[in-house]
């Protein structure tokens, strides 16, 4: 079975890894993904997101330009086996070629600065999808868990705070240039935004249901309905916290729970997979992208058919970046 998985933060693992002295590539790591694990499930294509924790980093556009160069030089390294994606024919000539295809993205739209020149310069340089925002508020939007905010929990949502009037200009240019825009991480009143502002389908990358695990990050029963209509994909997320509440352990089962549950509310068509491999706690049944066939064998013991589990793994997602990248 191939598989699209829309989130992971591998490359800033990588390079937080070799900035501290150690020797760590794409090929062959310790980390959830590498090319030879991602062999193994068959992978067809993986979303390397550039993760840039505002706030906590010295100067967010060279740490995004560090990491992009990483992404390249990883890319570069292993070309026999991966290839970027920037425009949809990208990934039928990826697998003629037997390439895994990567799509490169961000996770915190803010790293623009206020300035729609640098989001114009991200898609030069590759960029093909953006989470607007991660838990800080930005110049585009507000998060609904604000690391800000010390009495923000998890379980709060932002219903008022939505799109900055900058941050509906951005959405706007994304859609024109061809970027998939991401609202993980986004607020509740900033998804409505983004519906409102927007055409194109969207993706909420690595979210999950909220009536299944009362988690801020995940999507609630309409907004699942909501994104849905607009064609586009939620992707399901593997930390535990997003998956059963009071759980330390990342299951199978509960996965299943959440995919059951947003096909009844949205339909066949409307979930993915965004593991956020290499983003999240280790304590997973799906230890890695090699043990991928775990959730294929779940969901067919859970009574879905076949082309309903290549919808999930990969057909969903692949018509949704067909849509946007063009």
């Amino acid at each position: 079975m191939k598989v699209i998985d829309m989130h992971c933060d591998t490359i800033f693992e990588i390079a937080r890894l070799n900035n501290e002295g150690q020797n760590v590539g794409l090929n062959n790591n310790q980390l959830n993904i590498d090319i030879m694990k991602m062999k193994q499930s068959d992978y067809m294509l993986q979303n390397f997101a550039i993760f840039t924790p505002l706030k906590m980093v010295d100067n967010p556009i060279t740490h995004v330009q560090q990491l992009i160069d990483t992404f390249y030089n990883e890319l570069e390294n292993n070309k026999g086996d991966i290839a970027i994606v920037t425009k949809y024919e990208d990934i039928e000539k990826n697998m003629k070629e037997n390439k895994i295809s990567a799509i490169l993205t961000l996770e915190e739209g803010g790293v623009v600065c206020n300035d729609l020149s640098y989001l114009r310069n991200y898609y030069r340089l590759g960029v093909r999808m953006i989470t607007l925002t991660w838990n800080y508020p930005n110049g585009i939007g507000y998060p609904n868990f604000d690391m800000n905010d010390e009495t923000h929990g998890f379980h709060c949502q932002d219903t008022i705070n939505g799109l900055t009037d900058f941050g509906i200009e951005y959405v706007k240019e994304c859609e024109r240039l061809g970027i998939i825009i991401d609202v993980s991480h986004l607020s509740d009143a900033g998804f409505y935004d983004v519906l409102k502002y927007t055409t194109k389908p969207f993706v909420a990358s690595h979210s999950n249901a909220r009536s299944v695990c009362d988690h801020a990050r995940n999507m609630t029963d309409d907004m699942i309905r909501e994104l849905s209509k607009r064609r586009g994909v939620m992707g399901i997320n593997f930390a535990s916290d997003f998956l059963c509440e009071g759980d330390e352990l990342s299951r199978v089962s509960s996965m299943i729970k959440h995919i059951q549950y947003i096909v009844d509310i949205g339909g066949i068509d409307c979930v993915g997979l965004g593991s956020d491999f290499d983003g999240i706690p280790q304590n997973l049944e799906i230890k890695d992208a090699s043990y991928m066939p775990l959730l294929y064998k779940g969901l067919q013991n859970a009574g879905f058919s076949e082309e309903d589990i290549e919808k999930i793994f990969y057909k969903n997602v692949l018509r949704v970046y067909k849509e946007v990248l063009g």
